[in-house]
């Protein structure tokens, strides 16, 4: 929860769309801490308070100018990532004759090429970390770059945070790094668990625990009833 939430640390009004148990974690612990002026929705119409009060509409024309304008940042998730970013959600196989048909393509394009757009990844496996997606969904920085300054001019993804570590992609040629390592995971791990070659420093410092006070809002008042753990054990 930490790791998702460091996402939107110093993000300003943004409009936070986490996707997922964790990432919803993750965006309200932001906000109640250190990202006080963060937006958080409903997931459907309307913004809503720290204790999901109402407190405006978004109209959908004003979502869509959040959107292209960069001032949204997603956390989607992945059945598929590569050294680049790319995500796929669609399918498994040939696209011609996919042997798993997963959720379709969605919105992911216009998330990544429009705003800064994260990945959680709750099971980390080389069956999910893999060398070249088996389609592109969510653009990563070599396709980016293939299609010119449209596509590169809010496009960026501030970081992956799997059940093993946080990664980011601060290398020259912005192929995945890996930026920390959760409490008990060891570098050797990550590699064996990854399906491609990582970049990574000698001494990778370990991510954040939270503090006491955050453990406290975890668990007394933004997840009470423990659904965390349906997506992660403790």
């Amino acid at each position: 929860m930490i790791a998702c939430a460091e996402a939107w640390r110093d993000s300003g009004e943004v409009l936070a769309s986490p996707m997922g148990t964790v990432p919803g974690i993750g965006a309200r612990l932001a906000k109640r801490t250190f990202s006080p002026g963060l937006l958080l929705t409903d997931g459907e119409a309307l913004l809503v308070g720290l204790d999901g009060t109402p407190e405006g509409w978004l109209p959908y024309r004003q979502h869509l100018a959040m959107v292209t304008g960069g001032r949204r940042h997603v956390m989607m998730g992945v059945s598929q990532v590569d050294r680049f970013g790319n995500q796929n959600i669609s399918c498994i196989g040939d696209w011609a004759q996919p042997t798993r048909q997963l959720l379709g393509v969605r919105g992911a394009p216009v998330n990544t090429l429009n705003n800064p757009t994260s990945y959680w990844v709750p099971r980390h496996s080389t069956r999910v970390f893999v060398e070249k997606v088996d389609m592109v969904c969510g653009v990563g920085y070599d396709n980016a770059a293939a299609a010119g300054p449209s596509a590169t001019r809010y496009h960026r993804i501030p970081r992956v945070v799997s059940d093993l570590g946080v990664f980011d992609f601060e290398t020259p040629d912005h192929s995945m790094r890996l930026a920390s390592l959760h409490p008990g995971v060891t570098a050797d791990q990550v590699r064996e668990a990854t399906g491609f070659a990582l970049t990574a420093s000698a001494d990778v410092p370990f991510t954040r625990e939270p503090s006491p006070a955050e453990l406290r809002l975890i668990r007394e008042v933004i997840d009470p009833d423990g659904l965390r753990d349906r997506e992660v054990r403790a």
